[in-house]
């Protein structure tokens, strides 16, 4: 006779639902009273040692932004404040799953990260190449990455965990259907487009608030790696998107993005047709058109690969006034894990090491802690207010508060259960070219999974669209019949 096991806390305590974070209201933030969330993200970040736990394997390099259109409509910060503002970034591109010595052709997302130093402060847009993400909750994302690294026994990569995993939580289906088309390996770093994926807000003057999307659109044009590519590569030259990169920006062929933004006013979200902090879905640029902002352009590859890419530390909890966040859950939990990564990772002091120093002038009351390089605050005071300084508060960093209704509570993130129809129109927009490529490499990359998640997962294919749904079954069904030693697996 089998015992129970209940899924408890790292000390005991039972958890009674690990699908949902704590949430103020059904669409609101996260509280900071869901101990258990931030019990796996800390503990998840504290996994490995010392490369980071996600995008371990990266590039980057130095440039600037320049304002090319007035915004201030919607935003009071500064680096925004009139046309032809210059301010000076650092670009990390990295790729997900992978170790620092994989290879950059795997077919993974690409990270995009943007540190921008401002006159008020460090502000950093953590993204990717991607205008979506697999999931809707933080409390999930320590489980998902999981399954994109190495099983627990054999330390192989697992096609049976991965897709167990995203047949099991559907609201993946867009981002999956993005991964494994035609754009699931670009062509280095030059050739893909960056998304600030999350929903983010801007404050204006008038403290009227916006909810925004941001997309860097290439201009060198998108170009991505066909598979057969892709593995040559990865075998010749693993650190392909690397030297393409840093190569061009030595010989002056400078990349540049186009910096465009989506703007939602804050009413809009209340009605919109789907929930606007759902970061599986993309807001309709019917609805919202892009709106060019500026011009990025990296011109600068860094002396020293260690002291600015591997010590590149970026976290969304990093805006400067004028800009904020939203409800979105996903984002919510990163205000916190990522800065908790660095802690580890780095050091407490991380701020410090030079790449992710604010060019604006500093004034707190941290002290000790190691890496310590600034003088430790000196003789002066240790603690505010104090009476024999003048570091004040600022009164005008206040943002307008969220507008919330229900209670709080473990709000259930698949009570939308609209996992398909913007997988499904992603799949209608392609050519024939573009769907046979999507279903090849699903394809390819399911045959080994058990018949029962085959099954399971292609269900969720066919609720997207019949077409897409049935040319993966077929296409599963003779990778079947065709390999004497690929045996169905019934659970």
């Amino acid at each position: 006779m089998s015992t129970k096991k209940f899924l408890t806390t790292a000390n005991g305590v039972p958890v009674y639902d690990n699908q949902n974070s704590l949430t103020a209201g059904e669409r609101g933030p996260i509280v900071f009273e869901d101990f258990h969330l931030f019990e796996k993200l800390a503990h998840f970040n504290r996994e490995r040692i010392p490369e980071r736990v996600v995008h371990a394997k990266g590039s980057g390099a130095f440039g600037e932004l320049t304002v090319t259109q007035d915004i201030s409509r919607y935003t009071k910060a500064a680096l925004f404040s009139q046309v032809g503002k210059k301010t000076p970034v650092f670009i990390r591109f990295s790729t997900v799953g992978g170790e620092a010595g994989s290879a950059d052709t795997e077919r993974d997302p690409r990270g995009w990260s943007i540190k921008f130093y401002t006159e008020q402060g460090v502000w950093d847009l953590v993204g990717n190449n991607t205008p979506v993400f697999f999931l809707r909750d933080p409390s999930k994302f320590p489980d998902f990455i999981h399954t994109q690294k190495r099983h627990p026994r054999t330390h192989l990569k697992d096609a049976t965990m991965q897709w167990d995993f995203w047949s099991l939580h559907p609201e993946s289906l867009h981002q999956v259907t993005i991964l494994f088309s035609d754009r699931g390996i670009p062509d280095g770093y030059r050739y893909m487009d960056g998304f600030g994926s999350h929903t983010f807000s801007m404050v204006n003057a008038r403290g009227e608030r916006f909810f925004v999307k941001y997309h860097f659109k290439t201009k060198q044009g998108i170009r991505n790696l066909a598979p057969e590519k892709a593995l040559e590569l990865a075998g010749t030259d693993p650190d392909y998107a690397q030297r393409d990169l840093f190569e061009a920006i030595a010989r002056g062929d400078f990349p540049r993005w186009s910096l465009e933004i989506q703007i939602m006013p804050e009413a809009d979200a209340l009605t919109y047709k789907h929930n606007p902090f759902d970061v599986t879905k993309v807001w309709s640029q019917k609805d919202y058109p892009r709106i060019v902002v500026g011009e990025v352009v990296l011109n600068r590859n860094p002396d020293n690969y260690f002291a600015d890419v591997e010590q590149a530390a970026f976290a969304p909890s990093a805006v400067v006034p004028g800009l904020g966040f939203s409800p979105d859950r996903m984002l919510q939990g990163r205000l916190f894990s990522y800065a908790d990564a660095h802690r580890y990772r780095l050091g407490v002091n991380y701020h410090q090491i030079p790449v992710n120093k604010p060019t604006s002038a500093v004034h707190h009351y941290h002290r000790d802690g190691a890496g310590r390089t600034d003088g430790n605050g000196g003789f002066g005071h240790n603690y505010h207010p104090n009476s024999f300084d003048d570091v004040q508060e600022l009164n005008d960093g206040h943002l307008p508060p969220y507008a919330l209704t229900g209670n709080m509570g473990r709000h259930n993130h698949r009570g939308d259960e609209d996992y398909y129809t913007q997988a499904g129109d992603l799949y209608r927009l392609m050519n024939e070219p573009q769907k046979a490529l999507l279903v090849n490499n699903i394809v390819g990359a399911m045959r080994s999974v058990p018949e029962f998640i085959q099954k399971r997962q292609v269900e969720h294919f066919k609720k997207a669209d019949k077409d897409y749904g049935a040319r993966v079954e077929k296409g599963l069904a003779q990778a079947v019949a065709g390999d004497p030693k690929q045996v169905p697996v019934t659970k």
